[in-house]
């Protein structure tokens, strides 16, 4: 019999998902909305990013299915609204392959706790 995730441990995913969609958020809109960005660090998001951000977040809150998770385009449940879930994809479509790049210890933590929940 598989025991109910902690609470703690549950937390800590949800955290974890969060800070990975932060960065590849932050990733794609200093990339791509550059123009936008030329008075921003690194990090700082554009509005809609920040609104696209802000809805990740309240979508990542209420996952019924966090406890055993693994990508959301793995996902039976489609969470995010249709057009919220096309920007999402464009996102991660770009950010994917750069979290390597920019932030390597989160992407590999990222890609092994979805290996482990795949067990």
């Amino acid at each position: 019999m598989v025991m109910a995730m902690d609470r703690k441990k549950l937390e800590d995913k949800r955290e974890h998902e969060v800070a990975t969609s932060r960065k590849m958020l932050e990733i794609y809109c200093h990339d791509v909305h550059r123009e936008e960005n030329a008075s921003r660090a690194m990090g700082e998001l554009c509005p809609e990013c920040q609104e696209l951000f802000a809805y990740v977040q309240q979508r990542i809150a209420k996952c019924p299915h966090m406890e055993h998770k693994t990508f959301c385009s793995q996902c039976k449940t489609h969470c995010y609204a249709p057009v919220r879930r096309e920007q999402i994809k464009r996102v991660m479509r770009y950010s994917g392959p750069r979290m390597l790049k920019y932030s390597p210890l989160q992407a590999l933590k990222h890609i092994w706790l979805q290996f482990i929940e795949k067990k």
